[in-house]
């Protein structure tokens, strides 16, 4: 059976100390951590949680590592975060979220989780951001947040 391999920025980490998102992002880590769930992040995730509380920074690390990937940088996913930002998808002021969106699109991740309402999980930005992964002969990427990519409890 395929696990859905999920790419997550900070803010889901972040969001397991959170009083708004706790609730979802700590019920995500736990199918995450049962093996339901593959968490994704990139070097971008990791150079973001360079500044974060040790305690944010500890959150992955409960995450089996058999359960988790990281990627791998390359001018691919940086050509296609430039493009987003060329074409006004986002400015080069949120680079970081452009590289997000960039890597779950370049490596075809299953799904994207955010809590960043701004520049993330936004339609009108989703909708830029699959046009402009088209135009460059990428597949679209479906983002959501943590709440709506957990298991349906009566399955």
């Amino acid at each position: 059976m395929h696990k859905l391999r999920i790419y997550i920025d900070t803010s889901v980490i972040g969001g397991c100390f959170d009083e708004e998102f706790q609730e979802w992002s700590n019920k995500l880590f736990d199918e995450f951590i049962a093996g339901k769930k593959i968490a994704v992040i990139s070097p971008t995730t990791i150079d973001e949680l360079k500044d974060a509380p040790q305690y944010v920074k500890d959150k992955f690390k409960e995450i089996p590592v058999e359960y988790t990937e990281l990627l791998i940088f390359n001018s691919d996913v940086e050509l296609l975060a430039v493009e987003y930002i060329k074409n006004n998808a986002i400015s080069y002021k949120f680079l970081d979220d452009a590289t997000h969106i960039a890597f779950a699109t370049f490596y075809k991740i299953d799904i994207l989780v955010s809590w960043n309402f701004k520049h993330i999980v936004n339609i009108n930005r989703i909708r830029k951001y699959n046009s402009i992964s088209l135009v460059n002969g990428y597949s679209t990427i479906d983002i959501r947040t943590p709440r709506e990519v957990l298991s349906d409890e009566e399955d």
